[in-house]
């Protein structure tokens, strides 16, 4: 457990802090006799996450994105590598990705379609690592698959944000970059994830054939 891997973990622990700024509580729980003791700080937490929520979830989602490249450089500079962090490393990602996305999905920014053609390769993907795992090969993240996670994480911050800053622009106020960010984000999504299969499920099955 050196410190790389701790940075990703301390990525992973960030997940449920961003669902807490990003989601208001459900009507059901507000209006509920169970919390009614409770009803008055309930609304008013989600007065502040429906005018606000976005602002500091954004803020903790680049933090954390950060923590993917400080994680990863401190790991190759001071060879500090391990199997563990090439494990930990794509599922904090992961995790990140695909709570943002739910999370956007919910607020209606996003389409479910968009959110399932990510999370779906992802679990295609972490798939194949576990069996991997299981057959004793070790699969690192790609540079391809890298690249996908910075446009994924791109347009993820600009659709938090509500596309700002580009939206401070003149003439960009209505642009929406956001939009086109997270189609590329999908595109490279698709094409890493074939990437992905075709390089490493070959891998997989050439090992069981030599066993």
């Amino acid at each position: 457990m050196n410190l790389p891997n701790k940075i990703t973990l301390s990525r992973i622990f960030l997940v449920p802090l961003f669902m807490f700024f990003v989601v208001p509580i459900p009507d059901w729980i507000v209006t509920s006799q169970l919390f009614a003791f409770m009803k008055d700080q309930l609304m008013i937490y989600n007065s502040f996450v429906t005018t606000y929520g976005y602002i500091v979830a954004g803020i903790i989602f680049i933090i954390a994105s950060s923590t993917d490249a400080v994680d990863g450089y401190i790991a190759r500079k001071h060879k500090l590598v391990t199997n563990l962090g090439k494990f930990l490393d794509p599922i904090a990602d992961k995790l990140l990705v695909t709570a943002a996305l739910l999370a956007l999905v919910q607020t209606g920014t996003i389409s479910s379609w968009t959110a399932m053609i990510i999370i779906g390769r992802e679990f295609i993907v972490t798939g194949i690592r576990l069996i991997a795992v299981g057959e004793g090969i070790v699969i690192s993240a790609s540079n391809l698959g890298k690249i996908k996670t910075v446009t994924q994480m791109i347009a993820i911050i600009f659709a938090l944000l509500h596309n700002y800053p580009v939206a401070f622009i003149p003439g960009l106020s209505t642009f929406p970059f956001y939009k086109i960010a997270m189609g590329i984000a999908v595109v490279m999504t698709v094409y890493s994830g074939y990437d992905y299969v075709k390089n490493n499920l070959s891998k997989i099955i050439e090992n069981d054939r030599l066993k």
